[in-house]
């Protein structure tokens, strides 16, 4: 019991990865991982079920789930109705396969949604018409390329949180995170996309203006259902914050809620649009596919929770490790930097590690830093967390890429360890120019 909180952290992660490389269940490896970190932090059973019950009956957690099941009938829904077919088609008409398979999972990418990697997935398989790139590459290139945007979108609640507790302005933090992101780009393209054939497939031709136009049309209708989830998502946070301001009373709006909103009219009007029969509509939404991937959802969320919990001893486990960082003589900026890298990696998610370590990271540059000392704590801080949460076994982008192309989490994690490690560097090098 003794150990220190980051080995046990560390730990429980390594027990999912080797579970997993021997049994091939993430519901049974993730469950063994949550069960390890329950019992090396102390937890007694009675204590142990309390965590796991509070972590899959909360209010956001059920939401959660309930936005997984509608991204994953939303895909169903577009793939049973030709709408996937053709908006793969739609944008290899414009471009080669190698931008298309960036393209889509970015564009999707500009949805705050858990597990949108299992939507733009099937998107990036059906760009590789002669099935000759490897399912690891187009595993790495999904995943990476749908995640290029949240260092500073500001319609993800992980963006919106770190704005929050900051208290940075809105285009303070998109300034900072722009760079970022365009780094993350080039990185991709570098140790990604590079190993695509650029002209595979049906590589676009030169075409008049007429041609081209005639495309983007034909894009932007099929892209309707993505534009929808946007464009509902922020108009229900623009008029719940309107409301606010006029009765400040009104609670806080849970963040999966415009979500579920937007998911719910693109349904709708895709339906209205293409109409699926009863019988179609019942294999969309009892289909394995789709429980299967709530099951490991479920597991994550179970896991993350004993990750929050507070220790028997009333201390989080963040605050643990902070303090025993501190004890150990560990610098300053190295406890920046590990606090929301170690919590991204447990948690996998961009509001779970803002959450936990950014209350104590601003809390060690004091109570009125210089701007310039804020902005890069704050980019160094995020861009390392960012970092853990995208290779994150525990990640729910990460976990459902790499079962639908049919390849292991360590897998997939290894093949984007050099851009990671490049972006790592860029963070850095931003840090020492901000400061």
């Amino acid at each position: 019991m003794g150990v220190p909180v980051i080995v046990k952290v560390l730990g429980a992660l390594a027990a999912i990865l080797i579970v997993n490389r021997f049994v091939g269940n993430l519901v049974i490896s993730i469950g063994i991982g949550a069960l390890a970190l329950g019992l090396w932090s102390g937890h007694s059973a009675s204590g142990m079920l309390a965590v796991a019950w509070h972590g899959l009956s909360s209010t956001s957690n059920l939401l959660l789930l309930l936005v997984v099941l509608q991204v994953i009938w939303l895909s169903s829904q577009m793939s049973e109705t030709g709408v996937m077919d053709e908006l793969v088609a739609a944008v290899r008409a414009l471009v080669s396969q190698r931008a298309a398979m960036a393209a889509l999972p970015a564009v999707i990418g500009l949805l705050p949604m858990p597990g949108g990697a299992l939507f733009s997935a099937p998107l990036v398989d059906s760009c590789d018409v002669e099935r000759g790139i490897a399912p690891a590459l187009k595993a790495q290139t999904n995943h990476w390329f749908r995640h290029v945007w949240e260092y500073w979108w500001p319609l993800y609640p992980g963006v919106l949180l770190a704005m929050k507790l900051t208290k940075l302005e809105v285009w303070q933090f998109m300034m900072m995170g722009i760079p970022l992101s365009v780094c993350a780009i080039v990185a991709g393209y570098v140790f990604l996309l590079r190993r695509i054939k650029s002209d595979g497939g049906d590589a676009p031709s030169k075409r008049p203006a007429e041609s081209w136009t005639r495309s983007l049309r034909t894009l932007a209708s099929l892209l309707l259902p993505i534009a929808l989830v946007i464009g509902c998502y922020a108009l229900v946070r623009l008029l719940y914050a309107g409301v606010r301001h006029v009765r400040p009373q009104t609670p806080e709006m849970n963040s999966f809620v415009p979500m579920i909103v937007g998911l719910c009219v693109a349904m709708a009007v895709l339906q209205w649009q293409r109409p699926v029969g009863g019988a179609r509509w019942a294999g969309i939404l009892l289909s394995g596919r789709a429980w299967s991937m709530v099951a490991i959802v479920v597991m994550v969320l179970v896991y993350g929770a004993f990750v929050e919990a507070k220790l028997p001893s009333g201390e989080r486990l963040v605050e643990r490790m902070q303090a025993e960082m501190a004890q150990w003589g560990i610098p300053l900026t190295a406890i920046i930097v590990l606090l929301p890298l170690v919590s991204g990696l447990s948690m996998g998610l961009s509001a779970g590690f803002v959450g936990a370590s950014f209350p104590i990271v601003m809390s060690l540059v004091g109570e009125q830093p210089a701007l310039r000392e804020l902005l890069s704590t704050t980019v160094l801080a995020y861009g390392f967390g960012y970092m853990g949460m995208l290779l994150s076994p525990v990640h729910v982008c990460l976990i459902v890429t790499s079962e639908h192309f049919h390849i292991g989490v360590l897998r997939n994690v290894a093949g984007m360890l050099k851009p990671a490690a490049v972006m790592l560097v860029i963070t850095v090098l931003v840090h020492m120019a901000l400061r």
